[in-house]
């Protein structure tokens, strides 16, 4: 069976996954979300940042029509998009999402999920569902709203509004706006810049940013409480105040 992403997984700690179904513009199919489950599992399990990105022009297009008319009730409580969405949040480490040209409905949800989102000048945001006779139902309803205000999310998803990769970026949307060109270096740069960090740190951060608010501050300091313990930590402030002396 042809498989529906490409991985690069050459670096330690960075995967590069990109949809590829280039003749349907990446719509996202039962098999590119089971693929792209069989991949949260490996970075579960391996945490490493998770670069997502798609074809020459096009991010994803959306869930595929044709599949979603034949779906019924028990398909959508089944969440088959918005849990893939959901766990790809939950990854441990960052997860950046790179856009060239067109993200609409899923594959816009799919780059809400994404800690990061680097975008081609030519990239465009938007989800259409409400024109199709359903709802963004895989997270878009609640993520948009948290990333650019409900004000704006509302123009999107209840009046079909198309953003551009400089509203995007205007908006905070979208973190850098590149020719399509730069689009793999500009990732893979801050994919660097993460890695310079510490990985745990990094995770541990990530996961305390996501808690309810009802667990703060508890959760702050009960994780800044493992990092005080971490070799790790050590290290890296006594490198700093040698820096420093020097």
């Amino acid at each position: 069976m042809t498989s529906t992403l490409l991985i690069d997984d050459t670096k330690t700690d960075r995967l590069h996954v990109r949809l590829n179904r280039p003749a349907v513009k990446n719509a996202i199919d039962r098999a590119m979300v089971d693929e792209l489950h069989a991949v949260c599992a490996q970075l579960e399990a391996d945490p490493r940042i998770l670069i997502v990105s798609g074809g020459d022009g096009v991010f994803a297009s959306g869930a595929d029509i044709a599949e979603l008319r034949e779906r019924r009730a028990a398909d959508a409580l089944e969440g088959i998009n918005s849990s893939l969405f959901h766990r790809i949040a939950l990854l441990p480490a960052p997860v950046i999402a790179v856009i060239d040209g067109w993200a609409l409905g899923g594959g816009a949800e799919l780059a809400y999920a994404a800690d990061f989102r680097i975008a081609s000048n030519r990239s465009r945001f938007g989800n259409p569902e409400a024109s199709l006779g359903i709802i963004a139902a895989a997270g878009a309803t609640w993520r948009l709203a948290e990333l650019v205000g409900e004000p704006l999310a509302k123009e999107v998803l209840l009046a079909g509004r198309i953003l551009s990769a400089d509203e995007a970026l205007t908006v905070r949307l979208v973190t850098e706006v590149h020719e399509p060109s730069e689009l793999d270096a500009a990732a893979e740069a801050l994919a660097d810049r993460i890695a310079k960090l510490d990985p745990l740190a990094v995770r541990e951060t990530k996961r305390v940013m996501a808690a309810d608010r009802s667990e703060h501050p508890r959760i702050d300091n009960e994780t800044q409480a493992v990092l005080f313990e971490s070799p790790e930590k050590y290290r890296r402030m006594t490198e700093f105040l040698e820096r420093r002396r020097s």
